[in-house]
């Protein structure tokens, strides 16, 4: 059984030789599938389902590809396209991580964020942009 398994793998790895494989656009797209796919269930086999294999068609395409520019300009046009939304998640995520230690607070002025340890009363934090002072509990 182990003989056979490591030929298996050996072809899987001699096939999958000069393909793109998964980028984050790839797994994007069978991320997508699989949401689309799971409301095609709720919603009946419409257009859910429809676009759920349109997504897991697009992402093995890519993955099989052989052209690796188009593939990586493909990518590199998504990445700069949802820049934003990953980088507010990004935020966002360590945000919560830092909840029970620090609290955030805008700036009246300039709207900059300022992060302050939790758990040192009333104080006065100056803004590191522009220099306001401003009271706030924490």
């Amino acid at each position: 059984m182990r003989d056979f398994m490591n030929r298996v793998n050996e072809k899987v790895r001699t096939f999958m030789v000069g393909r793109y494989g998964t980028d984050d656009l790839s797994k994007f797209l069978l991320v997508a599938t699989m949401i689309l796919l799971v409301l095609s269930l709720f919603f009946g086999r419409g257009l859910f389902y429809f676009l759920g294999l349109i997504c897991l068609i697009a992402a093995y395409v890519r993955i099989l590809s052989r052209d690796y520019a188009k593939r990586s300009a493909e990518n590199a046009k998504f990445l700069s396209v949802t820049a934003n939304i990953r980088k507010t998640a990004r935020i966002q995520k360590r945000r919560f991580a830092e909840r029970k230690t620090y609290r955030y607070f805008k700036c009246p002025e300039c709207s900059q964020e300022v992060r302050v340890p939790k758990g040192k009363g009333h104080i006065r934090i100056t803004c590191p942009k522009c220099k306001t002072q401003f009271d706030r509990t924490v």
